[in-house]
């Protein structure tokens, strides 16, 4: 097998040598190298990810995602680590989702940390927190998230507090109504969130908002 600075090199040579390097060309790519690398020891899989985040970030964040040891061998300082430069919600929702929040779920990184990047001065930070969130089944985690940054008026933060709420709902409608109840948050928050309570959607049609059974 290659270093893992090597099979990085040549799995990014693979994705921009696609002739239509859409979402689904490229994750066959990325299945390819997952079947290639199933024996492949933790760090091996971990030092090629790393190699690959100024490339192709969400690729790495997957290749770690199917590989249970890379997986098993994630802790906080390793998760920060990948999460190292985000600077868009694309980056973001992409290490929350396909990494960070599973990390999370799985135990490999506790509440506090997630707590620490609540609480940070960089918006990417706060938003990466809420949405791991989306990731849980756990609804007081999720709240107690969506708390520290219920006050927060920064339009990344606070579209991904929507989202965080909406997920939320679809699990425990209860607690989503409740927390609209007991905070002070944007309008879109409160708009979009009630949308999804009310019919399924964030942003229905007319004719949804009439009663009509919400296609999405």
């Amino acid at each position: 097998m290659p270093t893992p600075e090597r099979l990085a090199d040549e799995i990014d040579r693979r994705i921009r040598a696609l002739p239509v390097p859409g979402v689904a060309p490229v994750r066959k790519v990325r299945r390819d190298y997952t079947r290639e690398l199933r024996t492949a020891d933790a760090a091996t899989v971990l030092a090629a990810a790393e190699s690959l985040l100024g490339r192709q970030r969400w690729v790495a964040y997957e290749l770690i995602r199917h590989h249970q040891g890379a997986m098993a061998a994630l802790d906080a300082e390793r998760v920060e680590r990948l999460g190292a430069g985000l600077a868009g919600w694309g980056d973001v929702d992409a290490f929350a989702a396909i990494l960070a929040g599973h990390a999370w779920r799985a135990g490999r990184i506790g509440d506090d940390t997630v707590r620490e990047w609540a609480r940070s001065e960089d918006r990417w930070w706060r938003r990466t927190a809420l949405v791991c969130t989306t990731r849980l089944d756990d609804t007081e985690r999720t709240v107690d998230i969506c708390t520290l940054l219920a006050s927060d008026r920064d339009p990344m933060v606070v579209k991904a507090l929507s989202w965080a709420l909406r997920e939320l709902s679809t699990k425990d409608r209860s607690a989503a109504e409740s927390f609209l109840e007991r905070h002070e948050v944007a309008a879109l928050v409160r708009r979009e969130v009630r949308n999804k309570l009310a019919t399924g959607l964030k942003n229905p049609r007319p004719a949804a908002r009439r009663g009509a059974r919400p296609d999405a």
